[in-house]
């Protein structure tokens, strides 16, 4: 159950009655530059997120085998 064609015309129809159409113009191409530019930033994200998962010198680089100098003793 999502908006049919009917309901998406209606409501096209009412914002260019409300803003005009060269204000919707305006809107239109300012909310696709938005899209573009997440979408760009969330194929940049998972790239820098495959590079540091796939490369063999950070696998382990936030690991650290040491054990801490201070140690937690427990009250038994």
């Amino acid at each position: 159950m999502g908006i049919g064609f009917k309901e998406l015309l209606i409501i096209l129809a009412i914002a260019l009655l409300i803003f005009g159409a060269k204000r919707l113009k305006t809107i239109g191409s300012d909310l696709g530059g938005a899209v573009k530019g997440f979408k760009k930033a969330m194929e940049d994200g998972d790239e820098k997120e495959s590079r540091q998962l796939n490369s063999p010198e950070q696998k382990d680089a936030d690991f650290d085998s040491t054990p801490s100098k201070t140690s937690t003793k427990s009250n038994v």
